[in-house]
């Protein structure tokens, strides 16, 4: 079994491509696996440190307006194609899979360009671009959602798999958790994390809502600042509670009853901790919180390609998952009224849990792995 993963730019693309990748090498351990991406994307570093070869293509981001830079991304496109198809001829994979970013449409036109069977794993409710053109050639379609199959031809093999998560996730017990991250078992516990990069609105929003957090005394909250924006807020913090700064700053810091990290590295714990989820509204993020069972409060990056992180957000509150607080809206005030208004019902908690619980689809990657097995043996018939 031999694989080129094109996964590219951000976590959301890049994940995917390894659970998969994963699941492939368990099956297939003398198989070969080559991941595909650009030197600007977070796969330069992600790809390597998890033991996969990374090969690197000239992509650019595609500007609809027309104008001289158009021409440009033009000719950077040509030259991906080009790269493409040299490393398609060289690798001789048995099947191509994209999981999107614009590394995907390069390589992908290059296998099919040299009738070699491709896959698209596709994440979000809403499609991107990307995904939606490469759904006219290509010879299947994994969707995370049920939403996405009329934005690609009936003609295709389309599937509704839900979005690979890492198996951690699902083994992961509460108990483990609890301890792994030396927490309360008596006590309540939230979540809140804005992405691997924060989110503004959230990071002013809990600055607002601590005093009020910190008058309960049956919550602890986990808050992920991201990396850039954690030494400000932990600078005020540090201040405001008269902990000495010396250099640098710690790894966490403790605001009352918040724990304050620039980044949750222990996902799988965090969400098996959890009793309430506040965050962004990522396909994989919420691929992770349906399988766990979560409810959450969902508050969508406003800025995401198409607004498809609140389409996604939308298919959990229709479902009776989750609450979904705008960007817009966000502040200590109107976070805050959610978070009380939902752990002070548990009742509501329960059945938000349980229809989160019915969205998810843990055996998503199996099936994807399973769908790749099915074209590769008929590349070799």
């Amino acid at each position: 079994m031999r694989v080129l993963i094109a996964a590219g730019g951000t976590g959301g693309h890049i994940y995917p491509g390894l659970t998969i990748a994963n699941e492939i090498k368990r099956r297939f351990p003398k198989g070969e696996i080559v991941f595909v991406g650009t030197e600007y994307g977070l796969e330069k570093d992600i790809i390597p440190r998890a033991g996969y070869q990374l090969e690197l293509i000239a992509v650019q981001y595609f500007r609809r307006k027309l104008s001289l830079d158009t021409i440009k991304t033009g000719m950077v496109a040509l030259r991906g194609v080009t790269q493409s198809l040299a490393l398609v001829k060289n690798f001789r994979p048995d099947v191509v899979v994209g999981t999107g970013g614009y590394v995907a449409g390069p390589v992908l036109l290059a296998a099919a360009m040299r009738r070699v069977p491709t896959l698209i794993q596709e994440q979000n409710a809403l499609p991107g671009a990307t995904s939606r053109i490469l759904g006219r050639f290509v010879k299947s379609v994994a969707l995370g959602y049920q939403e996405a199959v009329q934005f690609f031809p009936k003609s295709h093999g389309i599937i509704v798999t839900g979005n690979p998560i890492r198996q951690e996730i699902i083994d992961m017990t509460k108990r483990e958790a609890i301890n792994t991250l030396r927490l309360d078992p008596t006590l309540r516990t939230v979540v809140v994390f804005g992405g691997s990069q924060g989110g503004l609105s959230i990071n002013r929003a809990m600055g607002e809502l601590a005093p009020r957090l910190n008058q309960t005394n049956s919550l602890q909250v986990i808050h992920q600042t991201g990396q850039k924006t954690y030494p400000e807020i932990a600078k005020e913090v540090l201040a405001r509670t008269g902990m000495p700064v010396t250099s640098g700053f710690p790894e966490m810091v403790q605001d009352g009853c918040i724990q304050i990290v620039p980044y949750i590295h222990n996902m799988p714990a965090a969400l098996a901790a959890a009793d309430l989820v506040v965050g962004r509204a990522g396909a994989i993020s919420l691929a992770e919180i349906a399988a766990r069972g979560l409810p959450a409060i969902l508050i969508p990056f406003p800025h995401a390609a198409a607004n498809h992180q609140e389409k996604n957000a939308r298919v959990f509150e229709q479902a009776g998952a989750a609450r979904v607080l705008l960007d817009g809206d966000v502040n200590g005030q109107s976070l805050g009224d959610l978070i009380f208004d939902l752990l002070d019902n548990p009742g509501l908690l329960r059945s938000m849990a349980m229809a989160s619980k019915s969205l998810g689809k843990t055996d998503a990657t199996k099936t994807i792995v399973n769908e790749i097995e099915i074209l590769a043996k008929q590349r070799s018939s």
